[in-house]
């Protein structure tokens, strides 16, 4: 494998699939994105900005715990059906090496595919959803596989959303979360700038095992520019990661995807940022060396 196509290869040499905590899982998928493109080059992206990761950068020195990078998920075809199976049959691999997926996206619509594996394997979690957008819509542009729509089908698989720092949001998916009360949970982004956010955010009851989508919009275009559908009033770096503290304090992390990276020439931060991202969470997902 080269190099640049192991997550973190500069500091520790990749592990084999069945020796590994961790399945990073590139899915260069661009189908829906329905405004700046080039979330395609997003997972690349990521596995070359980890290259400048430090050991101790993230959270809990997870670079110390073993990491497995896939090859690149690239069906044969180039359906939204193709891409999801072909996702689906990855996280199942990494979920038979009892190894923790970690899915970098690509357009949102990858998440789907995890969340059939999951489901395929009979797992009882939440997803914990950090984006701009709520992604509840029933149908986008006439596909009901678009980025759009990826929370709604991940909610229809019978899993329990938890929504963070949602501010882009039409009247049907406020109308769908306000029919599913019990399963869908949400703080917009304006009720966290107003301090509405409880301390303890996590609904009773929600599962105890969890997997995070986060797409990289859920931050303040201040932090992440490099993404197709930036929306003022997001997250900063460290709204994030003590919010990811908190979960990971109650909840174990099985699994989780970084999404919708679009990178710009020589704007290397936001790579980096997604980079760190992803080691930060790998440091709070059990299997790690914290």
């Amino acid at each position: 494998m080269k190099f640049a196509n192991a997550f973190l290869a500069s500091e520790f040499k990749p592990a084999p699939a069945e020796a590994a905590a961790f399945h990073v899982i590139p899915v260069p998928m661009e189908l829906s994105v329905s405004y700046g493109g080039g979330a395609k080059q997003g997972p690349q992206a990521i596995l070359d900005a980890s290259q400048q990761l430090e050991v101790c950068d993230g959270e809990g020195h997870a670079s110390a715990a073993n990491i497995h990078t896939q090859k690149p998920v690239a069906p044969r075809s180039k359906k939204p059906e193709a891409w999801i199976d072909a996702v689906e049959a990855r996280v199942a691999q990494a979920l038979a090496c009892r190894a923790v997926p970690v899915v970098l996206g690509g357009e949102h619509t990858v998440t789907l595919g995890a969340a059939r594996a999951f489901h395929a394997a009979g797992a009882r979690i939440g997803f914990i959803q950090f984006d701009a957008h709520a992604d509840l819509r029933d149908t986008y542009e006439e596909t009901p596989l678009s980025h759009a729509c990826v929370m709604r089908r991940v909610h229809e698989l019978g899993f329990p959303c938890l929504q963070i720092a949602t501010r882009a949001v039409s009247q049907e998916e406020r109308d769908y979360r306000a029919a599913n009360p019990k399963t869908i949970t949400a703080y917009d982004a304006r009720e966290i700038a107003a301090g509405r956010m409880p301390r303890h955010f996590i609904p009773r009851g929600f599962p105890k095992e969890v997997y995070i989508t986060f797409d990289v919009d859920g931050f303040d275009p201040v932090v992440m520019p490099a993404t197709g559908t930036p929306v003022p009033g997001g997250l900063f770096w460290y709204d994030v990661l003590r919010m990811l503290r908190k979960i990971a304090a109650t909840r174990r992390i099985v699994g989780f995807d970084v999404v919708e990276l679009a990178p710009i020439g020589a704007l290397h931060h936001a790579d980096f940022t997604a980079a760190l991202l992803t080691q930060t969470l790998m440091g709070l997902t059990p299997g790690s060396s914290s």
